[in-house]
């Protein structure tokens, strides 16, 4: 008997295992295309998602500059504080003279 709910604890754990990749891959960001795609946002809307994006980086004001740049061009602001970028295209792809991203 302790054979069997030893074994039955294991296959339990390993179970939950198998489990647990799927379920990071579809939650975090599941991004909502229409709220996060390209032309998303109308200028108005750019402070406060800059203000969101830039809201945990110590470089808080050139944040803040580059995004609200990049997002009156996109119209886009990527979910997230940092990366994300490929919801953005536009955002993703405009570079610096250097090649460096210019969007934060």
């Amino acid at each position: 008997m302790a054979k069997f709910f030893a074994l039955f604890v294991l296959a339990l754990v390993a179970i939950s295992m198998l489990q647990m990749p799927v379920m990071a891959s579809q939650g975090e960001f599941e991004v909502n295309k229409s709220r996060y795609g390209p032309g998303s946002l109308k200028s108005f809307q750019c402070p406060s998602q800059c203000s969101r994006r830039c809201s945990k980086t110590q470089y808080h004001k050139p944040c803040m500059f580059f995004c609200q740049k990049c997002c009156r061009k996109c119209l886009c602001v990527p979910p997230g504080y940092y990366g994300n970028k490929a919801v953005c295209p536009c955002y993703n792809n405009w570079k610096t003279k250097e090649g460096g991203p210019k969007c934060p």
